[in-house]
């Protein structure tokens, strides 16, 4: 059995933890914004705290590691996942932005599929990371979050079609495709997390 004379930091791994939950909180308001499009303001208000709580978490991260004499794994990559994860957190804010900036009230469908798919990416990514202190056992939510991603990218793809297919006046065929793109590009970020973390998990099998 190894001993350590300096003992690893665990304090990583929760504020990972709180910073997955908070994206979800985010992902799962915009997912029920997307679908009604009621209180605009309001909720795109709670996206901006989820963002700013998001910065302050990933701030604590940064600056622990700098501290940090003995880390849980590689430096670059608590650094790389802590970006990541802020990463998603802009882009969720980014998209309840471009609702409110185009001011659009009636759903479109690709969005409300998309914005479904984050949420469930976005709940499959708190399990994931809840087990990173473990370092094991992650595949089924990495696979879960790349399948997720798949089936945005289709969505994606038929949702920008429609957009082209004449069905929209060119104003909202701008305004839409903005808010489509925002939304696969957060979809993209969980799957950048999950590759990470399998990444992580390889390192240290």
């Amino acid at each position: 059995m190894r001993f350590r004379l300096i003992p690893r930091d665990e304090g990583f791994f929760e504020l990972f933890a709180q910073s997955a939950l908070n994206i979800d909180e985010g992902a799962q308001l915009l997912s029920a914004l997307l679908g009604d499009l009621d209180d605009i303001d309001a909720r795109v208000d709670r996206l901006l705290a989820m963002e700013n709580r998001g910065d302050e978490l990933t701030r604590e991260i940064l600056q622990r590691l700098d501290r940090a004499i003995v880390t849980p794994f590689d430096r670059e990559d608590i650094h790389a996942l802590a970006e990541h994860l802020d990463d998603v957190a802009d882009r969720i804010r980014a998209v309840g932005d471009l609702v409110q900036l185009h001011h659009v009230h009636k759903p479109l469908e690709s969005t409300v599929q998309l914005s479904n798919l984050l949420a469930r990416a976005s709940a499959c990514n708190v399990r994931m990371i809840a087990k990173l202190g473990r370092l094991r056992g992650m595949q089924p939510e990495i696979d879960e979050i790349n399948a997720v991603e798949s089936e945005g990218d289709g969505i994606y793809r038929r949702g920008l079609a429609q957009l082209y297919s004449g069905e929209f006046k060119a104003f909202e065929v701008l305004r839409w495709q903005d808010i489509v793109s925002e939304l696969e590009e957060a979809l993209d970020g969980f799957e950048d997390v999950a590759y990470l973390v399998a990444t992580i998990a390889v390192k240290h099998a």
